[in-house]
């Protein structure tokens, strides 16, 4: 059981921080869909994949004072950051977590903007299908995001970056 816990208080600590619960659900998915060892069950979602599991652990890691969940108010609506909590790293030192790369494709993920995210996630959630279909789908189920073919060529490039870190 803590085995999962602690690779996602790893991917939180390489990430110094991470804004936003959906920035945190989008992240981790797609570091599972490029063979990242993740085990969190997803499905669609109003915002793209989305895992139960993902939100219980994150609020098991709180309670257990290993992450530290800051809710802050953000015009009309809040926003929560999450960093590692010095227990938390304390906890990874003891209990290392093997996960080459890990760093490099979290802190590039934590630099793009949860929408782009969003795209990339939808793009990998639908991966089993054409390019054209997978576009229709990200037009379709997402359009109040009004993304566009050029944004949707962008997530499949970002996706091969992605893949290529890890190889």
């Amino acid at each position: 059981m803590l085995k999962d816990h602690a690779k996602l208080m790893q991917a939180i600590m390489v990430s110094g921080e991470i804004t936003g619960r959906k920035k945190l659900q989008k992240m981790i998915y797609i570091a599972k869909k490029v063979e990242f060892p993740f085990h969190e069950r997803f499905q669609f979602h109003f915002y793209g994949p989305y895992s139960e599991e993902l939100t219980t652990r994150v609020e098991e890691l709180c309670n257990m004072g290993f992450l530290n969940e800051v809710k802050e108010k953000k015009g009309g609506y809040y926003q929560y950051c999450y960093t590692l909590t010095d227990s938390g790293k304390e906890f990874l030192s003891l209990n290392q977590v093997e996960m080459p790369y890990l760093e490099d494709c979290f802190n590039d993920m934590n630099e793009q903007n949860a929408r782009f995210l969003e795209l990339v996630s939808t793009v990998l959630y639908f991966d089993n299908l054409p390019k054209e279909e997978v576009a229709d789908k990200v037009f379709t189920l997402k359009s109040s995001q009004r993304y566009t073919m050029a944004e949707v060529d962008e997530a499949y490039q970002y996706i091969e970056t992605l893949k290529t870190k890890i190889q």
